[in-house]
Protein backbone atom coordinates (compact mmCIF):
# COMPACT_ATOMS: atom_id res chain seq x y z
CA UNK A 1 0.00 0.00 0.00
CA UNK A 2 1.37 3.53 -0.64
CA UNK A 3 0.44 6.35 1.85
CA UNK A 4 1.28 9.32 1.62
CA UNK A 5 3.39 10.94 3.96
CA UNK A 6 1.63 12.94 7.21
CA UNK A 7 0.94 16.26 5.73
CA UNK A 8 3.33 18.33 8.34
CA UNK A 9 1.33 21.82 9.67
CA UNK A 10 2.93 25.01 9.73
CA UNK A 11 5.85 26.50 8.48
CA UNK A 12 9.01 24.82 7.04
CA UNK A 13 11.87 25.26 8.82
CA UNK A 14 15.63 24.32 8.45
CA UNK A 15 16.57 21.56 5.89
CA UNK A 16 12.97 21.55 5.06
CA UNK A 17 13.24 24.71 3.16
CA UNK A 18 13.02 23.56 -0.39
CA UNK A 19 13.91 26.81 -2.97
CA UNK A 20 16.81 27.96 -4.23
CA UNK A 21 16.73 31.76 -2.38
CA UNK A 22 15.02 32.84 0.39
CA UNK A 23 14.94 36.60 1.37
CA UNK A 24 16.26 36.50 5.38
CA UNK A 25 14.91 38.76 8.02
CA UNK A 26 16.54 38.50 11.78
CA UNK A 27 14.43 38.51 14.75
CA UNK A 28 14.60 41.90 15.33
CA UNK A 29 13.48 42.83 12.15
CA UNK A 30 16.79 43.79 10.51
CA UNK A 31 16.40 42.51 6.93
CA UNK A 32 19.58 40.54 5.08
CA UNK A 33 18.34 40.87 1.82
CA UNK A 34 17.78 37.16 -0.85
CA UNK A 35 20.57 34.61 -0.43
CA UNK A 36 20.98 31.33 -0.91
CA UNK A 37 19.35 28.56 1.65
CA UNK A 38 22.67 27.30 2.89
CA UNK A 39 24.04 30.51 3.36
CA UNK A 40 20.70 31.59 4.99
CA UNK A 41 21.27 28.20 7.22
CA UNK A 42 24.81 28.81 8.44
CA UNK A 43 23.52 32.37 9.15
CA UNK A 44 20.66 30.26 11.62
CA UNK A 45 23.36 27.58 13.00
CA UNK A 46 25.94 30.74 13.90
CA UNK A 47 23.00 32.29 15.93
CA UNK A 48 21.78 29.07 17.11
CA UNK A 49 18.35 29.92 15.54
CA UNK A 50 16.38 28.14 13.27
CA UNK A 51 15.39 29.48 10.11
CA UNK A 52 11.12 29.73 9.96
CA UNK A 53 10.01 30.36 6.10
CA UNK A 54 7.30 32.62 7.13
CA UNK A 55 5.91 33.66 3.87
CA UNK A 56 6.02 31.03 1.38
CA UNK A 57 4.33 32.45 -1.54
CA UNK A 58 6.35 35.65 -1.59
CA UNK A 59 8.93 36.10 -4.54
CA UNK A 60 11.97 34.87 -3.20
CA UNK A 61 10.08 33.29 0.03
CA UNK A 62 11.01 34.97 3.31
CA UNK A 63 12.72 33.35 6.07
CA UNK A 64 13.18 34.51 9.19
CA UNK A 65 15.68 33.91 12.21
CA UNK A 66 14.44 33.06 14.91
CA UNK A 67 13.58 30.49 18.09
CA UNK A 68 10.86 27.96 16.67
CA UNK A 69 10.55 26.49 19.80
CA UNK A 70 9.70 29.97 20.93
CA UNK A 71 7.52 31.12 18.23
CA UNK A 72 5.50 27.81 18.34
CA UNK A 73 4.80 28.47 22.26
CA UNK A 74 3.67 32.62 21.05
CA UNK A 75 1.49 31.23 18.47
CA UNK A 76 -0.02 28.41 20.96
CA UNK A 77 -0.86 31.60 23.30
CA UNK A 78 -2.22 33.68 20.35
CA UNK A 79 -4.56 30.70 19.45
CA UNK A 80 -6.17 30.52 23.05
CA UNK A 81 -6.39 33.97 23.63
CA UNK A 82 -8.16 34.44 21.01
CA UNK A 83 -10.66 31.42 21.96
CA UNK A 84 -10.93 32.59 25.64
CA UNK A 85 -12.54 36.11 23.79
CA UNK A 86 -15.26 34.21 21.98
CA UNK A 87 -18.53 34.28 23.18
CA UNK A 88 -20.70 31.05 22.18
CA UNK A 89 -24.31 31.80 21.55
CA UNK A 90 -26.56 29.75 23.39
CA UNK A 91 -30.35 29.40 22.74
CA UNK A 92 -32.27 29.45 26.25
CA UNK A 93 -35.69 28.22 26.20
CA UNK A 94 -38.90 29.71 27.69
CA UNK A 95 -41.91 27.69 28.66
CA UNK A 96 -45.49 29.04 28.53
CA UNK A 97 -49.16 28.20 28.45
CA UNK A 98 -51.33 29.82 26.07
CA UNK A 99 -53.48 31.57 29.40
CA UNK A 100 -50.39 32.62 31.70
CA UNK A 101 -50.96 34.67 34.54
CA UNK A 102 -49.71 38.01 34.39
CA UNK A 103 -47.14 37.57 37.21
CA UNK A 104 -46.26 34.12 35.75
CA UNK A 105 -45.60 36.10 32.78
CA UNK A 106 -43.51 39.13 34.17
CA UNK A 107 -41.49 36.17 35.63
CA UNK A 108 -40.37 34.74 32.71
CA UNK A 109 -39.89 38.24 30.64
CA UNK A 110 -37.41 39.50 33.18
CA UNK A 111 -35.50 35.83 32.47
CA UNK A 112 -35.90 36.60 28.66
CA UNK A 113 -34.28 40.13 29.76
CA UNK A 114 -31.08 38.43 31.50
CA UNK A 115 -30.55 36.23 28.63
CA UNK A 116 -30.80 39.17 25.61
CA UNK A 117 -28.33 40.95 28.09
CA UNK A 118 -25.68 38.02 28.08
CA UNK A 119 -26.50 37.72 24.69
CA UNK A 120 -28.33 34.30 24.43
CA UNK A 121 -31.20 34.06 22.03
CA UNK A 122 -34.37 32.67 23.39
CA UNK A 123 -36.62 29.95 22.05
CA UNK A 124 -40.00 30.86 23.67
CA UNK A 125 -42.67 28.07 23.79
CA UNK A 126 -46.01 27.47 24.05
CA UNK A 127 -47.41 24.21 24.89
CA UNK A 128 -50.97 23.43 24.25
CA UNK A 129 -52.95 20.52 25.83
CA UNK A 130 -56.40 19.68 25.59
CA UNK A 131 -58.98 22.00 24.90
CA UNK A 132 -56.40 24.44 24.44
CA UNK A 133 -55.82 23.20 20.70
CA UNK A 134 -59.03 24.54 20.25
CA UNK A 135 -57.28 28.31 20.81
CA UNK A 136 -54.70 28.32 18.91
CA UNK A 137 -55.29 32.26 18.21
CA UNK A 138 -54.81 32.91 22.08
CA UNK A 139 -50.64 31.60 21.79
CA UNK A 140 -50.58 33.72 18.90
CA UNK A 141 -51.54 36.77 20.80
CA UNK A 142 -49.47 35.68 23.49
CA UNK A 143 -46.49 35.34 21.05
CA UNK A 144 -47.38 38.83 19.16
CA UNK A 145 -47.41 40.47 23.17
CA UNK A 146 -44.13 38.92 23.91
CA UNK A 147 -42.42 40.51 20.64
CA UNK A 148 -43.74 43.45 21.54
CA UNK A 149 -42.39 44.13 24.57
CA UNK A 150 -38.85 42.91 23.79
CA UNK A 151 -38.75 45.24 20.17
CA UNK A 152 -36.39 47.38 21.46
CA UNK A 153 -33.72 44.94 22.68
CA UNK A 154 -34.97 41.82 20.82
CA UNK A 155 -35.55 40.76 16.79
CA UNK A 156 -37.32 37.53 15.33
CA UNK A 157 -34.97 35.31 14.11
CA UNK A 158 -37.49 32.91 14.01
CA UNK A 159 -41.66 33.17 12.63
CA UNK A 160 -44.01 31.81 15.27
CA UNK A 161 -44.80 27.89 14.06
CA UNK A 162 -46.69 24.89 15.00
CA UNK A 163 -45.43 21.86 15.60
CA UNK A 164 -47.37 19.04 17.01
CA UNK A 165 -49.27 20.40 19.97
CA UNK A 166 -46.14 22.94 20.21
CA UNK A 167 -46.23 26.53 19.23
CA UNK A 168 -42.53 28.69 19.35
CA UNK A 169 -40.67 31.42 18.34
CA UNK A 170 -36.83 32.31 18.45
CA UNK A 171 -35.86 35.87 19.53
CA UNK A 172 -32.50 37.10 19.33
CA UNK A 173 -30.31 40.17 21.22
CA UNK A 174 -30.64 43.32 18.61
Amino acid sequence: MNEAPAKKEGPRINDEIRVPEVLVVTDDGVKHGPMTVERAQAMADEARLDLVEVSPTAKPPVCKLLDYGKFKYQQQKKKAEAKKKQKVVEVKEIKMRPNIDTHDYETKTKAMKRFFDDGDKVKVTLRFRGREMAHMERGMDLLKRVEADFEEIAKVEALPKMEGRQMMMVLAPR
